[in-house]
This record gives C-alpha cells, sequence and structure tokens, in this order.
C-alpha cells in the first residue's frame, strides 16, 4: 500500500499529496522542502512507489564525507584514488530508469554542485579515473530543510542547480500547522509500539490528545 506511511486527513496534507500525485505521473525533477521532521524522506519515497519506477537510491548529503561524495554518486575505476581498489558503481548509475533522492542537498560542496549540474543537464558522467561517458536516465528528487533561495543570495547554492532540481516544487507543512492530524498520528504511533512489544494497543485517554493539539 503506497500510503501506508502517509497519515492524516487534513486539508493541508490533502493539498500536498494532490501535488504529490500529479508529480508522480511525470518524470521530471522533484525538489522537496520543510522543517526538519516534516517527513522529506517519507514522501519522497512513496512519490517513488507512486510512480511504479525502478529502483530508489538514497544518498545522504549529511552522512558522506564532502572529499568521497562524488565517488559516492558517480562511482569510480580502480586506482582513481588511494584506497580504490576494484571498480565501483556509483548511485546514479544504480538509479538507472528508477528515483535518486538527494537528502539534505541544501548542504552539497560547491564542487559537487558544478559536477550534478552538468549531469542533469547532458543525463551523462564518468566515473572518477575513466573517461568513458555513461548515459543514465532517472528522475532526481532531492530534500532540503534550508532556504535554498536564501543560500542563492549568499553564493553557497547554485542558481542554475535549484532550477534543474526545482521542475516540481512540494513544501511540507510543519504539524503545527495541521494539528487535526495529531489524533491519527498518535494512535499510530501508540498501535506500532504495542505491536513491537507485542503489548495490547491501549486507548489514549481524550485529555491526553487535546493536550497533544495545543502543544504549540
Amino acid at each position: 500500500d503506497p500510503y501506508r506511511d502517509i497519515v492524516g486527513k487534513s486539508e493541508t496534507l490533502k493539498n500536498v499529496m494532490e501535488v504529490v500525485h500529479q508529480a508522480a505521473r511525470r518524470r521530471a525533477n522533484v525538489l522537496i522542502d520543510g522543517e526538519s521532521g516534516t517527513g522529506q524522506g517519507i514522501v519522497a519515497e512513496y512519490l517513488h512507489r507512486a510512480s511504479q519506477a525502478g529502483v530508489f537510491v538514497k544518498v545522504n548529503c549529511t552522512a558522506i564525507p564532502e572529499n568521497l561524495l562524488e565517488a559516492e554518486l558517480f562511482g569510480y575505476e580502480p586506482g582513481a584514488f588511494t584506497g580504490a581498489i576494484k571498480r565501483k558503481k556509483g548511485r546514479v548509475e544504480l538509479a538507472h530508469h528508477g528515483t535518486l533522492f538527494l537528502d539534505e542537498i541544501g548542504i552539497a560542496p560547491l564542487t559537487f554542485q558544478t559536477k550534478l549540474l552538468r549531469f542533469l543537464q547532458e543525463g551523462e558522467f564518468e566515473r572518477l579515473g575513466s573517461n568513458e561517458t555513461i548515459k543514465v536516465e532517472t528522475r532526481v528528487v532531492s530534500a532540503t530543510n534550508s532556504d535554498l533561495r536564501e543560500a542563492i543570495r549568499y553564493g553557497r547554492f547554485r542558481e542554475d542547480l535549484f532550477y534543474r532540481l526545482n521542475v516540481i516544487h512540494i513544501h511540507l507543512p510543519p504539524l503545527r500547522e495541521r494539528a487535526e492530524d495529531i489524533p491519527l498520528l498518535a494512535k499510530r504511533f501508540v498501535e506500532e509500539s504495542a505491536k513491537k512489544n507485542g503489548r495490547e494497543v491501549p486507548l489514549i485517554h481524550s485529555d491526553a490528545i487535546d493536550c497533544l493539539v495545543r502543544y504549540p
């Protein structure tokens, strides 16, 4: 069920999901933004499943050291750098005919942004240490919790790359803007916790729900 991770029935969430469904019917690149914890990764995976296209390959730009980011994305040949003892396919190549999810794209270094831009423009790349050009067809979904337009103004993010990534824009609102979904989320979390711990699912007292909904 592609809906299994999307919990809520508020108009705010419905409006978001309408854009997600429209994006799923296209192969255009998608940029998802919102505050930390609003579910960019969940929506990216949902979008991929709804698209029914190939594999889902995730790259967390914060988890990979800057000097390894290019090698991780585009792959490398033996001898390309110290420790490269055999050929490795990059995440881009693995995502052929699927979805490449670039999480926390806002922190990507400018040198990497330039190489990513070239791939997005031409649909091709070379592994590190190789002159062979590889063509790949993949939809790129990016996510960020930072303001990329502000990053552009301060020279931290390339404007041309922004427009390549931001063909379809999905903004995820914080939970405080869809408080009517809180009871449903609370119920889901309690059910999952009870199941994980082999317990009977408890009822949540109405006072507890009221407290959660009022919490700012």
